[in-house]
């Protein structure tokens, strides 16, 4: 994202910010579900600062979803704000229901997480369960919400209505080195609905991505699995660097299983497999 100036009031979110360290205060402790982006890092920074440090856990699922390095990226977030964190592995795919990857899977994926995280809160006498979903995830087709609302999950950084790049101002103003980093999304987001969520498809996608990182890419970044396919979403800035590397890219996505490989004119879109649905 570079240094470029985010487009907030900053007045009106610094205002934000004061509402929800009030808000936090009436946590005694808490469970942070902890991914390491922009958003759970800010949220686990003010609750570190507000609750207090030996009263919240930062809690990171490992599961097929998990991107190997997102975890890396979550462990060194964590403890850049020397805050307690902790990895919990969860086979999600065991549940079949959330392998078939209907337009639920995501309620189906938060039910089974966040039960996770609320059972590890009683076992570990932690008041609440807090996640790091923001204002802007509202306005987007996202049922783990729905999900979130059923198991009392608060959401503190929407319900003060803090937008993603209010919480990038404010995790800038705090010296927090993930306000711009680049959104992150589980691995089953890069398959279309109703293409099973195997293991081996996710490994080859993980793969992909870790790939094109490699080669430069540090924007936004997701490859879409389409069968032997793979669609590669990034940033219009960036399109250079990939046709730069174009033979790089298709020797190592061929060796992957992906027989054709395609740059997505319509550059990165956030939610892309959506625009599907009814």
């Amino acid at each position: 994202m570079g240094d470029s100036p985010l487009e907030v009031n900053p007045e009106e979110t610094l205002a934000k910010e004061r509402s929800l360290e009030k808000r936090l205060m009436a946590f005694s402790s808490a469970v942070i579900a902890f991914s390491g982006g922009v958003d759970s890092t800010y949220l686990l920074h003010k609750a570190v600062e507000v609750i207090g440090r030996d009263r919240v856990l930062a809690v990171t699922v490992d599961s097929e979803l998990t991107a190997p390095e997102e975890k890396i990226k979550a462990g060194e977030a964590a403890a850049s704000i020397n805050a307690k964190h902790r990895l919990i592995e969860l086979n999600l795919l065991e549940n079949l229901e959330l392998r078939k990857n209907s337009r639920e899977r995501c309620y189906i994926c938060k039910k089974d997480i966040y039960g996770a995280l609320l059972q590890l809160a009683g076992q570990r006498n932690y008041q609440a369960v807090l996640d790091g979903s923001n204002a802007d995830d509202t306005g987007e087709y996202r049922p783990g919400l729905q999900a979130l609302r059923e198991l009392k999950i608060s959401s503190p950084l929407l319900e003060e209505g803090l937008g993603k790049e209010e919480i990038r101002f404010l995790s800038r103003q705090a010296g927090l080195a993930t306000w711009n980093r680049p959104s992150a999304a589980c691995l089953a987001s890069r398959l279309p609905y109703g293409e099973e969520l195997v293991p081996e498809r996710l490994q080859k996608i993980a793969a992909a991505e870790e790939f094109l990182r490699q080669i430069g890419i540090a924007n936004n970044l997701r490859v879409r699995w389409h069968g032997n396919l793979a669609r590669i979403e990034v940033n219009s800035e960036d399109f250079q660097l990939v046709l730069g590397r174009r033979k790089e890219i298709i020797q190592k996505l061929r060796s992957l299983g992906f027989i054709y490989s395609t740059l997505d004119l319509d550059g990165f879109q956030s939610g892309s497999m959506d625009r599907t649905l009814d």
